[in-house]
């Protein structure tokens, strides 16, 4: 008997002993992470400061949370960095010890996995195809009045539909949950790559709600995932000093520390990263949108969900199909909310691109 595989985000490995294939033949759509890799800039630096290692970091991480501040705009008091987004989520949830979450769904299982470990009952609200997935806050706020809910998890732009809710819903949105006493968590992963950042980002109303908490990280933008460098940005002050409390000291490394501080100040690289990836965020929706096998949904992070209309044709078959050229991408089958036949793929560099959009055109 046939078993199909089943294979979970970017399970490389696994994918690569499946096939047989080398991980150094293969393009990887699957991950997320930004084509032009971390900094060379940032690269040199480091060799040159490895013994920053030998020193404890700053337990208050003060330099760095200068730098993320002009960065993101924020008093440095906003500030709690972290071992990455999931140490911060854990904390989060730690300290706001929820009775009911909702989190809007499909979306990334991190925090479905932590809430788990806590006595939080999790429900989701799912975004809907049949209205592209874009969110209608106006129902949010019905289905939260609804479920007494005390805490809303969203990701913006959410992976993986790439779907945004924008400023002045977002406003609306944490207004209503402020006067009904509900604590907003926002996980700002892929804000960077957003075509207009400021119309997504829900920074700037951490001076004006203190219901909110906005997360973010290095992993995806800066192409620096093996840092573990996250940072949680909140007005609430007490909410923050008890985050800090439970967090383990120095849980960020002085490497990691000292790189963050020369990646939110490389304007170049940054300048780079957003020109690349609007430009063919722009040619591969463009494309997608001409072919008939296929449904593409408008994207305002660096990948693009795109649903299988073909008879016949799979999610699987798609990803098959590509893997066995060696482009992986991401069969969306193991996302919860997320009903039909979907893949998932990254914006990689311009001819990579062109590889991928060659094989799907011919399915």
């Amino acid at each position: 008997m046939n078993t199909r595989p089943v294979f979970h985000g970017s399970d490389i490995e696994k994918i690569c002993e499946y096939y047989k294939l080398k991980k150094e033949d293969i393009i990887n759509f699957g991950a997320n992470v930004n084509p032009l890799g971390l900094s060379e800039r940032v690269k040199q630096a480091l060799s040159s400061h490895l013994d920053v290692l030998s020193s404890y970091p700053d337990r208050d991480y003060t330099a760095l949370r200068g730098v993320i501040s002009h960065y993101c705009g924020i008093p440095a008091d906003f500030i709690l960095p972290g071992n990455g987004s999931s140490e911060l989520i854990s904390l989060l949830i730690e300290a706001c010890t929820p009775s009911r979450t909702l989190i809007l769904g499909p979306t990334y299982s991190e925090y479905s996995r932590e809430l788990s470990f806590s006595k939080s009952v999790q429900d989701y609200y799912h975004l809907r195809e049949e209205q592209d997935f874009v969110l209608n806050v106006d129902e949010l706020c019905r289905a939260l009045e609804s479920g007494a809910y005390d805490l809303l998890i969203l990701c913006n732009p959410n992976n993986p539909t790439s779907t945004a809710v924008l400023k002045d819903d977002m406003e609306h949105l944490l207004a209503f949950c402020s006067a009904k006493d509900i604590f907003v968590m926002i996980d700002e992963t892929y804000v960077e790559f957003a075509p207009d950042i400021e119309s997504v980002t829900a920074m700037p109303f951490a001076r004006s709600f203190d219901n909110l908490c906005v997360l973010r990280g290095v992993s995806k933008f800066f192409a620096a995932p093996g840092l573990r460098l996250g940072y949680a940005v909140t007005g609430n002050r007490a909410l923050l000093a008890k985050m800090k409390g439970r967090q383990i000291p120095w849980s960020l490394n002085s490497m990691a520390a000292f790189a963050g501080e020369l990646l939110f100040q490389d304007a170049e690289y940054i300048s780079r990263t957003r020109e690349l990836i609007q430009s063919e965020r722009e040619r591969m929706y463009g494309t997608l949108e001409g072919m008939s096998a296929f449904k593409v949904y408008r994207p305002y992070a660096n990948f693009l969900l795109v649903k299988v209309l073909k008879k016949e044709l799979t999610a699987f078959d798609t990803f098959e199909t590509c893997i066995k050229d060696g482009l992986m991408i991401r069969d969306c089958s193991s996302f919860q909310c997320l009903d039909g036949e979907f893949v998932r793929f990254c914006i990689m560099l311009p001819e990579d691109n062109s590889r991928l959009l060659k094989v799907l055109n011919a399915l």
